[in-house]
């Protein structure tokens, strides 16, 4: 039993969800791949933009999760925008589909990462923002930015 750091490897990142949605919970979970989608997705060749998380049958899936196909995988590639299945313990899935069933909240994967040699993918739990709830968060960043120019003027 050795105390192993496993090594984390951000690979791609939603960062168009953290301005549409607020982000109630994460939860880690696997991803079902094939050999070139996994040596594609290590490449970086993946898009998350216009992905979510289905569930149908008791089973997550991401849909809308673009990854390239390999250049050098020929007949072994697949389809780039297939569905993926989410690796979920059932009582997670289960509660997960409670919450989307009872609040009308969205499961979006928020990024995609290696964690040692495994592909993971972090799933939030998200509620849509309204138009002025993003202007906003829009705001409140830049009178941050401001803040900080104006204190590192002040430093020098």
């Amino acid at each position: 039993m050795s105390d192993k750091k496993e090594s984390i490897k951000q690979i791609a990142d939603n960062r168009s969800a953290r301005h549409e949605y607020f982000i109630i919970e994460r939860l880690e979970a696997g991803i079902e791949l094939f050999g070139t989608e996994v040596k594609s997705i290590r490449a970086g060749n993946v898009n998350l933009k216009e992905a979510w998380v289905d569930i149908k049958g008791g089973e997550a899936f991401v849909v809308s999760m673009h990854v390239s196909p390999y250049e050098k995988g020929n007949i072994f590639n697949r389809d780039p925008l297939r569905r993926r299945r989410l690796l979920l313990h059932k009582r997670e899935i289960n509660k997960l589909y409670a919450e989307i069933k009872q609040s009308g909240l969205t499961l979006i994967p928020l990024s995609l990462y290696l964690k040692g040699s495994r592909v993971k993918v972090q799933v939030g739990l998200c509620k849509g923002k309204k138009l002025y709830d993003k202007r906003e968060s829009i705001a409140k960043r830049d009178a941050e930015r401001r803040t900080k120019r104006e204190t590192g003027r002040n430093l020098k």
